[in-house]
């Protein structure tokens, strides 16, 4: 069975500002396959669809769509839209190079993905600590992940980094698939709360922009059906920066994100292998922090 995929429109522009234009994302996301790939591989996959480009309109698309090849699969889920009841969706699987090349061809800038797999989609392999500044703020973003890193090594807990492909800072914390995501979301909102009451001005849990002060810690990423960016993402930001894996020793004053450009991440990816390869093995148990973390905001007797 043949899985070529055929690029059309390979010289319209993506990206005014960078000259980005989507045969750039295709032959990046052919080259930075190996590495990607594994981070979407069995997981329900949304296409955020951008024809017109970053500047124009974007729409969300997770029924598999028409005259998709056979050979991409998909899997069945119910989803229950925010206006009410249930839908079955047939979503695509991105388990391939040729598959994330075709997601390219239907005008996908970055590739989104579930937390859980389809053998167990209730079961994340993650929980996500998003990190949003105000305009301008990296570096205070950069001292809320460090607190936050400090916070999860007092649970014995590793966490692993990267840009968001914007301002902002993903912070992943692998677990093993024993959890539910009402699980995670509690574990991520307990950390959350207690470093933003320990942080005032630094650290927020305020949902509302024009009552926040500091960085949103946005716990509420974690729940059944939420996507993320994967780890080497072209974002649809001017620019087209990648959301890019980083060790915490280079989470520094000196980082400037706006510096992982495709040609930089793939350089990068060459030269010191997949920094997120980690998550993928999961391996942490959340049990004993969530029981700690739940004594201490529990009401003594």
């Amino acid at each position: 069975m043949s899985r070529e995929v055929r690029l059309t429109s390979a010289d319209r522009v993506i990206d005014p500002q960078s000259g980005t234009t989507k045969g750039d994302l295709f032959d990046y996301y052919g080259r930075i396959a190996p590495v990607l790939v594994p981070h979407l591989r069995n997981r329900p996959f949304t296409l955020k669809r951008w024809p017109y480009g970053i500047h124009g309109e974007a729409y969300f698309q997770k029924q598999a769509p028409r005259g998709m090849p056979d050979w991409i699969p998909t899997r069945r889920f119910t989803t229950h839209p925010r206006g009410g009841g249930s839908r079955e969706v047939d979503f695509p699987l991105v388990d391939s190079r040729e598959a994330l090349l075709w997601m390219v061809q239907m005008n996908c800038v970055d590739m989104n993905a579930w937390y859980s797999r389809v053998d167990k989609p209730q079961r994340p392999d993650f929980v996500l600590f998003d990190l949003d500044p105000p305009d301008g703020e990296f570096r205070l973003a950069m001292r809320a992940a460090h607190l936050l890193r400090e916070a999860l090594e007092e649970l014995e807990l590793r966490s692993h980094v990267k840009t968001s492909g914007s301002e902002g800072i993903h912070v992943l914390v692998p677990i093993t698939r024993r959890f539910t995501f009402p699980e995670t979301h509690r574990f991520a909102e307990l950390v959350s709360k207690q470093l933003a009451a320990e942080n005032p001005g630094v650290i927020t849990t305020e949902w509302l922009k024009r009552k926040r002060v500091g960085v949103l810690i946005d716990y509420h990423q974690n729940g059944a059906g939420k996507t993320l960016a994967s780890a080497y993402s072209v974002r649809p930001k001017p620019g087209t920066p990648v959301s890019t894996p980083i060790r915490w020793e280079e989470l520094t004053p000196r980082l400037d994100p706006g510096r992982f450009t495709m040609d930089a991440v793939l350089r990068r990816v060459e030269r010191e292998g997949d920094l997120f390869e980690p998550v993928l093995r999961g391996g942490q148990s959340l049990g004993a922090a969530l029981r700690r973390l739940e004594r201490a905001v529990s009401p003594r007797p």
